[in-house]
């Protein structure tokens, strides 16, 4: 745009629908789709790095924070280049280009068959997709944070003076968009995910995931644009952030230069600016101060609460999302906090609020505050509950010193085994119940034949199989899997293998699935089959057909067992039979809704009441130098979980949560002690005593007249809106 677009002049009448400027509903449409991809990426990011990507746990959650971390970084740079270099528009619509870019190259980031050469559906060129998808990350924590500060704001500067409550009706119809696009998209993308799809073969669909974000950041930045000519642009005016930084660092220069005696003490560090700035500029930079210093310890309940993000998806794929009617991916648990969010604010300001008022309580906001990272930290105790019991259904895998074997029993007769000091009875076409474990070489005894010095391997469980050779029994020895069905946890699959005792060679299907030809006493391959009824086709080379079903839960193994004794027919199914390898999740998830109600309790009480506290206690054209560190809060808790999830040590996951529910309990106490001693203060009051101290300063005056005009915007946003104002930052 031509620099004559953003020169400093009145604002100018726009045409209006019903009262509101037109332009606004381009903004709104604007911010839906904007919030619809970020939400919507993020939501199948960490399930991303651990199933696409093939990163551990705590790989996966340090640059899911650090992503995080970065996109609550970036509004301080994206206000800077706004309010002293762009102007508002420009900064939208540049780094919204940067952001769809970003997202653009996290879809093809995801595309599997771009490097599955051997069409296995592996990528076999993993560095790649690493390397694209980081740049993609990069790119969206850019323009996301960079046009956070912007938008809400080039909203509200559509608005003429006199137009105060079609402003304040605006705030809360552009962040009733914001948990809208959270919401929806929060739902979708898991669902997306979850289809699959591909060239050469059908993978989890996380192209598709990415990309419907890619196409909505498409859709925001266009229709910005095309609203273009109806809005009111002003220009650039510097940035108070900066003159904010160079007063304080002037003032800890200038007191470091004086710290001999032979100086005199000033009543408060920052007088110490006063030789170069104004004391009306001191005085509410004082104030600034006084609330950041409160913040302090705020990182550590927000390194709690976006964990929802992370630990607590993945705790999610662990458990059993089978809701009846509704199947529901570990990804979409996360939608029970904006559903909680919209319950639990109405019923927060109008009858809990109210009924502590009337109980002449004196519920102050630091105190509201306290409560809500306390209601944190016992979501995290309930968070370690709740994996407590998953810990208790998991299987015992072997350690890095151990090897564990099953036993099927092949023969058409009962079987005494013994392996090593373990004695048991296998009837035929049976397996025994669970794995054994063994540290060492065993004998193994197959009726009166003995094998001896049998050693497995370190770290592998295995399944042998006796069948009959000649006169005399022996085993074959198969590999199993060491972990969890990755995606049957993930996205609702079941593992199943056949063994074939059958005489001839079989080919079995389930849906589009296939195991491919199993000739007699032979193990086919792992396959990941949906939850729900699976239907399995065994067929010969004689065009024979049996249909086995099998009910499927999550994340289970099962061996399905070919007798000799199979024959097609009728009643073909009831001769094969079925041995669990590994039980499905028993622990449902909705266990995981109490952890959630009281995050999101807590949050509701500690992030409105934050704002508001914030915007209360904050001279009057200072007020975006607190949301830019309200905002440096969350960065930095997220930077906590990174520090924690690579530096900590503790082997069990609910360790971890009670860790962090601990050091939030500690800050607790830190934050209540601090808020004790603090003095609240009536800024106008404060910057109208300065103001006369020097009636004859106008830029002073037409400053302070200009900041307090501004902030009526800003205090009517907080009333509204609160809580969504944070979702927007």
């Amino acid at each position: 745009m031509a620099d004559i677009e953003e020169k400093k002049k009145p604002k100018q009448k726009s045409a209006t629908v019903c009262g509101y400027p037109i332009s606004i509903f381009f903004i709104v449409v604007n911010e839906f789709c904007e919030r619809f991809s970020y939400y919507g990426m993020r939501a199948v990011l960490v399930l991303y790095f651990k199933y696409f990507l093939k990163w551990d746990d705590d790989l996966a959650t340090t640059i899911y924070h650090t992503f995080v971390a970065l996109c609550y970084l970036t509004p301080i740079l994206g206000a800077i280049i706004a309010d002293s270099w762009l102007g508002k528009f420009k900064t939208i619509v540049y780094l919204s280009i940067v952001y769809t870019l970003g997202q653009i190259v996290m879809a093809i980031s995801a595309i599997h068959d771009i490097t599955d050469a051997n069409k296995d559906g592996t990528p076999d060129n993993m560095t790649f997709h690493v390397a694209l998808s980081m740049v993609g990350l990069i790119l969206i924590a850019l323009g996301t944070g960079g046009i956070k500060p912007c938008v809400a704001a080039f909203g509200g500067d559509q608005f003429q003076d006199h137009q105060e409550k079609q402003r304040s009706t605006f705030f809360s119809i552009f962040y009733l968009s914001i948990n809208a696009g959270s919401l929806l998209s929060t739902i979708i993308t898991p669902i997306l995910r979850a289809q699959e799809c591909g060239i050469h073969t059908q993978q989890k669909c996380y192209p598709l995931a990415f990309g419907v974000p890619a196409a909505l950041m498409v859709v925001a930045l266009i229709v910005f644009i095309v609203g273009s000519g109806m809005y009111n642009k002003t220009a650039p005016q510097g940035n108070i952030m900066v003159k904010v930084c160079k007063c304080i660092g002037f003032a800890i220069k200038n007191r470091f230069r004086h710290r001999s005696s032979q100086y005199p003490k000033r009543t408060h560090w920052m007088d110490w600016a006063d030789e170069k700035y104004d004391k009306l500029l001191i005085a509410q930079v004082k104030m600034v101060v006084k609330v950041l210093f409160l913040y302090i310890p705020l990182p550590m309940f927000w390194a709690l609460f976006d964990q929802q993000g992370s630990r607590w998806t993945l705790q999610a794929t662990i458990m059993d999302g089978d809701f009846g009617l509704l199947t529901i991916q570990p990804d979409q648990m996360q939608t029970v906090n904006p559903i909680l969010i919209l319950v639990l604010v109405p019923i927060m300001d109008s009858i809990i609020y109210p009924l502590i008022s009337k109980c002449k309580l004196n519920f102050t906001p630091l105190k509201r505050m306290t409560v809500g990272m306390f209601l944190a930290a016992l979501a995290f105790i309930a968070a370690a509950l709740v994996q407590l019991q998953i810990d208790q259904t998991m299987p015992k895998f072997p350690s890095s010193t151990e090897g564990q074997a099953k036993f099927i029993n092949m023969l058409d007769k009962p079987l005494d085994v013994t392996a090593g000091e373990n004695t048991f009875n296998l009837k035929a076409f049976t397996a025994n119940e669970d794995y054994l474990t063994f540290d060492q070489t065993f004998n193994l005894d197959l009726g009166n034949v003995t094998f001896p010095l049998v050693s497995l391997k370190d770290g592998s469980r295995n399944t042998f199989v006796i069948i009959q050779d000649g006169s005399q029994p022996r085993y074959l020895e198969f590999t199993d899997i060491t972990a969890k069905p990755e995606q049957g946890a993930n996205a609702v699959r079941q593992v199943s293998k056949f063994f074939n005792g059958y005489s001839s060679t079989l080919n079995v299907t389930t849906g589009t699935l296939k195991y491919g030809s199993t000739i007699r006493n032979n193990m086919s391959e792992y396959v990941n089959v949906p939850q729900g009824e699976a239907k399995f086709h065994i067929r010969d080379n004689a065009g024979n057909q049996c249909d086995y079903s099998l009910t499927l839960g999550f994340g289970s193994s099962y061996t399905l067992i070919i007798p000799s004794t199979f024959k097609f027919g009728a009643n073909c199914k009831e001769s094969i039979n079925t041995a669990m390898d590994i039980r499905p999740n028993s622990i449902h998830m909705a266990w995981q809704i109490p952890q959630y109600f009281l995050i999101t309790a807590g949050e509701v009480v500690f992030s409105v009441t934050g704002l508001e506290f914030s915007y209360s206690q904050a001279p009057s054209n200072m007020k975006s130098v607190l949301q830019a560190g309200w905002l440096l809060t969350v960065a930095v808790g997220n930077i906590i979980v990174l520090i924690v999830a690579e530096a900590a040590t503790l082997p069990e996951q609910w360790a971890e949560y009670i860790l962090f529910a601990s050091l939030l309990l500690l800050v607790v106490f830190i934050f209540a002690f601090m808020a004790y001693f603090y003095t609240y203060t009536d800024p106008a009051k404060i910057e109208a005593q300065f103001a006369q101290f020097d009636p004859k300063d106008k830029e002073k005056r037409k400053s302070l007249e200009m900041g307090r005009k501004d902030s009526v915007g800003s205090n009517n946003k907080n009333r509204k809106s609160s809580y969504s104002s944070y979702n927007e930052e």
